[in-house]
């Protein structure tokens, strides 16, 4: 456990409102596993015995429809957690969780909570703060299915990548476009004509980079009433 990776957990959405002694004690034993690109996490039906902190990289997690294609429930990247609703109902993982690149997670035991939990049960309000925050992303992505056009998701991906508010950027996608696509609940082939509709507000992709001429412009339109966005000509 590097400096960094002791940083990043304090930081985590799980940890950052646990009282500082017993969050020092998790982070002690945490334990830290590295995954390459592709590599499997977990199961889907697999027994949810640990929490994982994303310390680097980025986690895709997903579920397997009965016709078998794969449905993307998530991706989650550094101080981001997952699997705690779960490990701590000592319950199954409903999703299977993969390596979208080369990626380093913390994992917690779900043992080491309870045994704090039953110490200092105000743990519990920081446990149930994190699984709350986690349902408000969840309907905050239902949303934006549901109000905005292919494009605009696209446009909003690309703002939560960007350093500055204001301004030019270029930002690398973080994870292939097939992953992005499922993400943000497009097809391939949508989200490459979202690209190409993306051109005249100022997006340029290159392989894995996207350069945006103005920040502000793309906000305007990210959050522009769909109904003129679907209503505008091509």
């Amino acid at each position: 456990m590097t400096p960094d990776h002791v940083a990043i957990a304090r930081q985590s959405l799980l940890l950052s409102t646990v009282p500082e002694e017993a969050r020092e004690t998790l982070i002690a034993g945490a334990r830290i596993c590295e995954f390459a690109r592709g590599a499997t996490i977990f199961l889907q039906g697999e027994h949810a015995a640990a929490i994982y902190i994303v310390a680097e990289g980025w986690v895709k997690l997903f579920r397997i429809a009965p016709q078998g294609s794969e449905v993307i429930v998530g991706v989650f990247t550094k101080a981001s957690s997952f699997g705690e609703a779960v490990a701590f109902r000592n319950d199954v993982y409903p999703v299977c969780a993969e390596a979208a690149s080369d990626c380093t997670l913390m994992r917690i035991e779900a043992s080491a909570f309870f045994r704090l939990i039953f110490d200092k049960p105000e743990i519990a309000i920081a446990i149930l703060s994190a699984t709350f925050a986690h349902l408000h992303q969840l309907v905050a992505q239902i949303e934006q299915l549901k109000a905005q056009t292919g494009a605009q998701r696209v446009a909003e991906f690309l703002l939560q990548l960007c350093d500055g508010e204001a301004g030019s950027c270029t930002v690398m996608l973080p994870y292939d476009k097939a992953l992005i696509a499922g993400r943000l609940g497009l097809q391939p082939e949508s989200l490459s004509r979202a690209f190409v509709k993306l051109r005249k507000h100022g997006v340029t992709i290159r392989q894995n980079h996207a350069s945006i001429a103005d920040i502000d412009a793309l906000r305007h339109y990210a959050l522009e009433d769909p109904a003129l966005a679907w209503n505008r000509a091509p």
